[in-house]
């Protein structure tokens, strides 16, 4: 009888542990293009902010860091009125950005993956990044982009 137990306690553990390993591997693609409704509110608001944000850009006020993060990058000619545009835009645009991430994780499942689905939307971000707006590396470098 205690074989029989051992055995059937064996086999009944072994499909559990043989599963964990293929949930993993069968977990969907991240899809930065969702169509959730927290998803659609926060990107919306980012669109609307961007079209203010646009001048600051071209200016080469603001740059986009490598993080995905907005960032002043010089304010030498800013007015201080403007430079506490700048700065406010950049605050509020960086909490959406963190918003997000957060929503675009959430509404696919994925809420322990949000670095994967920050490293998604931050190589998005860069690829939207316009010829001539300022780009932040790792070390806090700035360059164009080409």
């Amino acid at each position: 009888m205690k074989r029989f137990a051992f055995a059937l306690l064996a086999a009944l553990t072994l499909p559990v542990v043989a599963a964990e390993p293929a949930k993993d591997a069968t977990k969907p693609p991240i899809n930065l293009d969702i169509g959730a409704p927290t998803v659609v509110i926060v990107k919306h608001s980012l669109a609307q902010r961007t079209s203010r944000l646009v001048r600051f850009y071209e200016a080469g006020e603001i740059g986009l860091g490598q993080d995905g993060l907005n960032y002043l990058r010089d304010s030498s000619k800013m007015t201080l009125a403007k430079r506490q545009i700048a700065e406010k835009l950049i605050d509020v645009d960086n909490q959406e950005r963190k918003a997000l991430i957060q929503a675009l994780a959430d509404s696919n499942g994925r809420r322990h993956d949000e670095a994967e689905v920050w490293e998604l939307q931050r190589a998005r971000w860069q690829q939207q990044w316009k010829s001539g707006w300022w780009l932040r590396d790792a070390e806090g470098k700035w360059s164009k982009k080409p």
